[in-house]
């Protein structure tokens, strides 16, 4: 059985002007968020700067977040890490947590080989006894999961169970749907991919424009696995140039912006990310409210 299906939110972090975590709007996020329809929470991902949290605070996010959903909706802790040890270290303590899922990313930086990959995820997954999705997205990391090598992971280590596919080639995601033969549960990476991607079999998504677009994320999702690819389609291209202004400087920069927009103290971003320039943020307000009809 799938983790999820649906809308899962990468879902931001808040901090306080300091740098600390505002764990009183990470609340009001996460209950905007249910309220709303998200059908998972991702924590601690690109979008919740992660990358910039040191191990303690990473754990200590996630297992809030864990805590404060109290199962209400799937909780998926981000745990990956260029180092294998402490992509161990984080998975075990968010399954501690009650994580019901771990997303993985590919190890950034080192540039792994296709069996050391294999080598990584599978030393993971036998640290933890929750599910694991993978988490492929080389624009960021300098190293691309190979079809093959995905279908490989997921037919023969027994709690990983698919990918969020941010490889924005389709092509590539569709050439490994043909080898999984049902094995792969996949879910787009990529928020202007969504339909696409759920046409080949997709699940859903793990999605940035969920931050801010909640109910409307989760109905196009929903749609496509009615089979109303029709009706998802017209929210996918309604939706497209507000996901172009989300991503027109590095994620989460314009995203944290856009939360302030509809009334979130979402909080600086730690550097080396800086403020979206005033240029990009006149358009992202732009089509924020032409979206949201606000």
């Amino acid at each position: 059985m799938a983790v999820f299906k649906g809308a899962g939110v990468a879902i931001a972090t808040p901090f306080y002007e300091d740098g600390s975590v505002n764990y009183d709007e990470f609340k009001r996020l996460i209950d905007f968020q249910i309220d709303n329809g998200t059908d998972a929470i991702i924590v601690c991902g690109t979008t919740g700067e992660s990358a910039t949290m040191t191990e303690e605070e990473h754990m200590e996010v996630s297992r809030f977040c864990i805590d404060y959903v109290n199962k209400r909706v799937p909780v998926i802790a981000g745990a990956g890490s260029n180092c294998t040890k402490t992509a161990i270290d984080l998975s075990v303590d968010a399954a501690k947590a009650g994580a019901d899922g771990i997303l993985s990313v590919t190890p950034y930086y080192n540039k792994a080989t296709q069996d050391g990959l294999v080598q990584h995820f599978t030393a993971i997954a036998k640290a933890v006894d929750v599910p694991i999705i993978l988490y492929n997205v080389p624009s960021r990391t300098g190293c691309n999961i190979q079809p093959a090598t995905v279908v490989k992971l997921c037919k023969e280590v027994d709690n990983i169970v698919g990918i969020k596919d941010a490889v924005g080639n389709l092509a590539q995601t569709t050439k490994m749907m043909q080898l999984a033969d049902g094995a792969v549960d996949l879910y787009s990476g990529e928020d202007g991919l969504v339909v696409p991607i759920m046409s080949l079999g997709g699940l859903g998504v793990i999605s940035v424009l969920s931050n801010v677009a909640p109910a409307k994320t989760h109905e196009m999702c929903q749609k496509a696995l009615d089979g109303d690819f029709k009706g998802a389609a017209k929210i996918q291209l309604e939706a497209l140039p507000l996901i172009d202004a989300l991503f027109s400087e590095v994620n989460p920069i314009p995203v944290k912006a856009a939360l302030e927009m509809i009334g979130f103290k979402a909080g600086p971003l730690r550097l080396p990310l800086t403020t979206i320039t005033e240029e990009n943020r006149v358009v992202l307000e732009r089509e924020l409210k032409k979206f949201l009809g606000m």
